[in-house]
């Protein structure tokens, strides 16, 4: 698969389609608008899925799975053993985003990408490139050959859902050590300084989170990658489950897909697809406001409005299983309620000053 090839066929969604779903709305018994950011998020969806009888009945949470060899620099307040063990939870049905999915009849795939162990669990699928990342203090985290293949694994897995017959797409993630990637992506990205880009993650204590500023500095230090290179900046300093979830996104955005971000690090990547394909940015739809520092100044780089404000950062895709069933709601409306013509009440007029 020739990347850059690809990334040609990614069309923006067509905003006739969009205008008729908010005609939609407009002629439904309620106020103009008055479910926000639901009624343009349907609209969106409708747009990416080009139909204005919107559909969500299929759903699945793709959840990218790797190991991150920046673990050795001791910046997370566990070891890797637990990226295996949260993964082979949602294999088995019992990990977080499992429970908040069932509420909307979601579907949860996990894939080993890199984790550092071989798993056994059949629900895990095996899309193994390595076992783990390298250490990006030392050497680059991936080889460019790896960062492409695990972008090739996201963009197939995203085919795969469309040809299942999908309707919407959440991204999940799991790897001990990846919040120290996703801010080495954004410091780069965004010209910032690690300092203000990087958080306690999952629990560091203060000197913990200085260790992770200062290691995030050395790498960029040593690898210097050129912001203005994309696959360059995420070979050096990311991971193989943040490659595959620029992956998914940019395979979605071909096959007209929506997808809906969990939290930081699915920021991280879907900046990174963004960066390597701008017609994509239209496909994405932001669950949360992760409470990560870096994560408002990558939504405001994306130009996205979250649509819940819960200070969540628990990751594995949750963000998008708490916004689904909110989405759900929100088309029941689109669908069953009357219109103005048949509660035979006069509709509600736009006003341009308005």
């Amino acid at each position: 698969m020739d990347l850059y090839t690809e990334l040609k066929k990614i069309q923006a969604p067509d905003p006739l389609w969009r205008q008729r779903c908010e005609t939609h709305w407009d002629n439904i018994v309620k106020p103009l608008d008055s479910l926000g950011l639901l009624e343009e998020t349907i609209s969106q969806i409708g747009a990416i899925t080009r139909r204005e009888d919107v559909r969500l009945e299929r759903k699945m949470i793709i959840a990218m799975c790797a190991d991150n060899g920046i673990v050795e620099e001791g910046v997370t307040q566990t070891d890797n053993s637990v990226t295996a063990i949260v993964t082979e939870n949602m294999a088995k049905g019992i990990a977080n985003v499992n429970v908040m999915g069932r509420f909307s009849d979601t579907t949860v795939l996990p894939v080993d990408i890199g984790v550092a162990v071989d798993l056994r669990h059949p629900g895990v699928r095996n899309r193994k490139i390595a076992y783990g990342t390298k250490n990006f203090t030392k050497e680059p985290a991936m080889t460019r050959a790896q960062t492409e293949q695990a972008i090739a694994v996201g963009m197939e897995l995203a085919a795969e859902a469309k040809a299942d017959g999908y309707d919407l797409i959440g991204l999940g993630e799991m790897g001990i050590g990846n919040t120290t990637t996703s801010s080495a992506l954004t410091a780069v990205f965004l010209n910032r300084s690690p300092k203000e880009v990087t958080g306690h993650g999952a629990g560091l204590s203060s000197a913990g989170l200085q260790k992770k500023i200062q290691t995030i500095q050395k790498g960029i230090a040593l690898h210097r990658p050129d912001p203005q290179n994309p696959l360059d900046v995420l070979s050096c300093l990311g991971g193989l489950d943040i490659a595959g979830l620029v992956g998914v996104i940019l395979g979605c955005a071909i096959h007209h897909l929506p997808v809906v971000l969990d939290g930081f690090i699915t920021y991280a990547a879907a900046l990174t697809a963004v960066r390597l394909a701008p017609s994509a940015r239209s496909y994405l739809v932001a669950s949360h406001i992760s409470k990560e520092p870096a994560s408002r100044l990558l939504i405001d780089e994306l130009q996205l409005r979250p649509i819940i404000h819960g200070e969540m950062s628990l990751g594995e895709g949750t963000g998008a299983a708490a916004l689904f069933p909110l989405l759900e709601m929100a088309l029941a409306i689109y669908r069953q309620n009357n219109t103005f013509a048949d509660a035979k009440i006069e509709a509600y007029q736009h006003f341009a000053e308005a």
